[in-house]
């Protein structure tokens, strides 16, 4: 049980990021829409951080979630931003 709220503590992390991402590109009251949007996956991911790592090790709750989050925004950001998808950037992604 512990190990699914730590991936979707990952998960919101990702889509905390993806919310700044939208917010740098928005104009006008929409920044401000994308950065609640930012606030809400935030807080979610973070509570869940701190319930998964009540059970699991916290080094290891860190790291997954990190690497998740590291993971999955890099992706948001080739697919949904356009970002260069390069062989280097994508070789590193096992490595991150």
């Amino acid at each position: 049980m512990y190990w699914l709220i730590l991936i979707v503590a990952g998960l919101s992390e990702v889509l905390f990021a993806m919310c700044l991402g939208k917010a740098k590109e928005a104009t006008g009251s929409a920044v401000y829409i994308w950065y609640f949007g930012f606030l809400v996956p935030l807080t979610i991911s973070m509570a869940l951080l701190v319930k998964a790592a009540q059970t699991l090790a916290i080094g290891t709750a860190y790291a997954v979630w990190t690497g998740i989050g590291a993971v999955g925004t890099v992706l948001i950001g080739i697919f949904v931003f356009k970002d260069p998808s390069s062989f280097r950037r994508l070789f590193s992604l096992p490595h991150l």
